[in-house]
């Protein structure tokens, strides 16, 4: 089984550190990836913004993408996303209108509104309260040269915008006639997809015409890893797994493991809870098997991307995981 050609492929990479390794070896890796994606064939490469996370060297998502963009020629670029309580509007416009100079027609710009991951972090971006439909009509308004203000952020260029949706943050994308990208319960993978495709309805329901969007666009956001066997893609989600229970059960988001180490670890009832629920939210399995799941999901949710956003410690493995998926897309 081939998806329909149509649906475009992304890739996002957060930079994971892994265990042994110095953190910018995950930088590199991120840039290595993104130059394999644009030989397979996929459309797009995505990054994302965390601050102090152990496990996540992606802290600067302009500076990298310029590094992606230095090591690419056609695969377009985007952040996935920029956390935008964190920055001033400006600045952010400033930034990737710039690095659109140095790869015109390649970049995007998600935006989301996730808090610093932990107290500390929220302390040091001095983050306070902000109204995000606020600051995300301002900062188009700079990328459009429409800002009410009569600031035009220099070098001028316009940025395509996407929106990190859930709850709210749909209705708001919607309201300004912008994409959005969607991911975690609201796909209703493993579990009751009804609220996430009514939220969806709505969306597309509620969605005003933009002039860079004249219509509403899906993206569905996911792990996504492919082996030989169904067992074997289960495993290389292992380390990923772990991390996230550790971090819910210890406050702590760590470097990922090799799949030995995790498999042998001692966890709690409570840490093995959460590996199945990063399980359940995922999709693995051999190609014909990812395959069918992910046409079901696409099918599903009308959307016209996926943006796979999988990792494991085995660098080489996720490569070759890379190359399956796009041949699944037939690419």
């Amino acid at each position: 089984m081939v998806i329909d050609s149509e649906v475009r492929l992304s890739l996002l990479d957060r930079s994971r550190t892994r265990a042994g390794e110095a953190e910018t070896a995950a930088l590199r890796g991120t840039v290595a990836r993104a130059a394999q994606a644009e030989r397979l064939g996929y459309g797009r490469f995505w990054v994302a913004e965390h601050h102090g996370v152990p496990g996540i060297a992606g802290a600067a998502p302009a500076v990298l993408l310029a590094a992606v963009a230095g090591a690419t020629a056609t695969i377009r670029l985007g952040s996935a996303g920029v956390m935008l309580p964190h920055h001033q509007p400006l600045v952010v416009a400033e930034q990737f209108a710039t690095l659109s100079a140095f790869a015109p027609g390649r970049v995007d710009l998600g935006l989301g509104r996730s808090p610093g991951f932990t107290a500390p972090v929220r302390r040091a971006l001095r983050q306070t309260e902000h109204d995000f439909a606020a600051d995300l009509a301002e900062l188009r308004g700079f990328l459009t040269g429409t800002a009410e203000i009569g600031l035009h952020p220099r070098p001028e260029g316009e940025v395509p915008l996407y929106v990190l949706a859930t709850g709210s943050g749909l209705q708001i994308a919607a309201a300004l006639g912008l994409p959005v990208i969607v991911g975690g319960p609201l796909l209703g993978v493993g579990g009751d997809p009804a609220p996430g495709l009514a939220a969806l309805a709505r969306y597309r329901r509620e969605f005003r015409p933009s002039e860079q969007q004249p219509r509403p666009r899906v993206a569905v956001s996911l792990d996504v890893l492919i082996a030989d066997t169904a067992e074997e893609a289960a495993e290389l989600l292992l380390p990923e797994a772990w991390a996230m229970a550790q971090s819910r059960t210890a406050g702590v988001f760590p470097p990922l493991r090799p799949v030995a180490e995790v498999r042998a670890a001692t966890r709690s009832a409570r840490q093995q809870q959460y590996m199945d629920q990063t399980a359940a939210a995922a999709i693995t399995g051999t190609p014909a098997q990812v395959a069918s799941r992910l046409g079901a999901l696409l099918d599903r949710t009308g959307a016209a991307e996926l943006v796979a956003a999988g990792s494991t410690y085995d660098r080489a493995a996720l490569a070759a995981s890379d190359a399956a998926l796009a041949g699944v897309f037939g690419a």
